[in-house]
C-alpha cells in the first residue's frame, strides 16, 4: 500500500512539474527574480542606512560628552582656585565617569563603523550582481522572444502550428468534400444521360419513347454530317476511288499469275 501512495505521489510530482513547464514562461520568471533581487538590494541599502543613522547618534553623544568631560576638567580647576577641593573632587569624578561613558560609545562607534563598511561593501557587490544579471535576463529574454518567433513562424510555414494545422485540416475537408460532390455530379450526369434518372427541368410528358427518338435523330445528324464531309473530299480520296486504283494494280499480277 505504502509502495503505491509513493507511485501516486511521484506521477502527481511529474504531471504537476509538466504542467508548470507548460504554463511557465521564461521571461517572468527572470522579470520575477530581478524584482526579488531589487528587494533584497533595497534591504541591504536600508540596512546601511540604519546603521549610519546609529553611528551618527553616537558620534553627536561622544561630541556631547566630550564637551561635557571638557567642561568638568574646567569646573575643577575654578574649584581649585577658590579654594574649594571638595567641588574639585566632584568636578572630577564625575569626568571620570564621563570618560567611562565615552570609552562604551567609542567602542560602540568602532564596531557602527565596521559594521557599516561591511554592509556597503556587500551591497555594491550586490548592485554589481544586480546589474549583471538585469544584462543576462534581457540577453535571455531576447534570444527567447526570437526563439519563440522563429518557431512559430517554422510551425506556419509547414503546418506543423495549432493554427496553421486547423487550417490544413479545414483545407483538406473542403477538398474532399469539393471531390465527393465532383464525383456525384458526374455519377448523376451519367445516369441522367442513360435514362436511369429523368431531368426535372424538362415539360412534363417526357418518357423514354421521347427520348429515344431524339437518340435516333442525333444518330441522323450524325450521318448527315459524315455525308457532307465525304462530300467535300477529293475524289481520289474517297474510299471507292481508292478501291478502284487497288483492284487496277492488282489486275496485271492475276494475269501474269494465271
Amino acid at each position: 500500500m505504502t509502495s503505491i501512495a509513493h507511485r501516486i505521489a511521484a506521477l502527481f510530482r511529474i504531471k504537476a512539474n509538466k504542467a508548470l513547464d507548460q504554463a511557465e514562461d521564461p521571461r517572468e520568471v527572470l522579470d520575477y527574480s530581478y524584482t526579488q533581487q531589487q528587494e533584497m538590494l533595497q534591504k541591504v541599502r536600508r540596512g546601511v542606512a540604519d546603521v549610519a543613522t546609529s553611528r551618527k547618534r553616537i558620534d553627536l553623544q561622544i561630541n556631547q560628552l566630550r564637551q561635557s568631560s571638557g567642561k568638568l576638567e574646567g569646573q575643577a580647576q575654578q574649584a581649585l582656585a577658590a579654594g574649594r577641593e571638595d567641588l574639585a573632587r566632584e568636578a572630577l569624578s564625575r569626568r571620570t565617569a564621563v570618560a567611562s561613558q565615552l570609552t562604551d560609545l567609542q567602542t560602540q562607534q568602532a564596531t557602527l563603523q565596521a559594521e557599516e563598511e561591511k554592509l556597503t561593501l556587500a551591497s555594491q557587490r550586490l548592485q554589481a550582481k544586480v546589474d549583471t544579471f538585469r544584462i543576462s535576463k534581457e540577453t535571455i529574454k531576447a534570444r527567447y522572444t526570437a526563439a519563440e518567433a522563429q518557431t512559430r513562424i517554422t510551425e506556419a510555414v509547414t503546418g506543423i502550428g495549432e493554427e496553421m494545422g486547423d487550417v490544413g485540416l479545414a483545407m483538406q475537408r473542403a477538398e474532399d468534400k469539393t471531390e465527393q460532390l465532383q464525383a456525384r455530379a458526374g455519377a448523376l450526369d451519367e445516369l441522367l444521360a442513360s435514362g436511369a434518372l429523368e431531368d426535372a427541368t424538362l415539360p412534363a410528358g417526357r418518357d423514354d419513347i421521347q427520348a429515344e427518338l431524339e437518340r435516333v435523330t442525333a444518330g441522323q445528324d450524325v450521318d448527315r454530317e459524315l455525308a457532307r464531309m465525304k462530300a467535300r473530299l477529293p475524289a481520289s480520296a474517297t474510299p471507292s476511288a481508292l478501291e478502284g486504283k487497288r483492284a487496277e494494280q492488282g489486275a496485271p499480277d492475276q494475269e501474269g499469275t494465271s
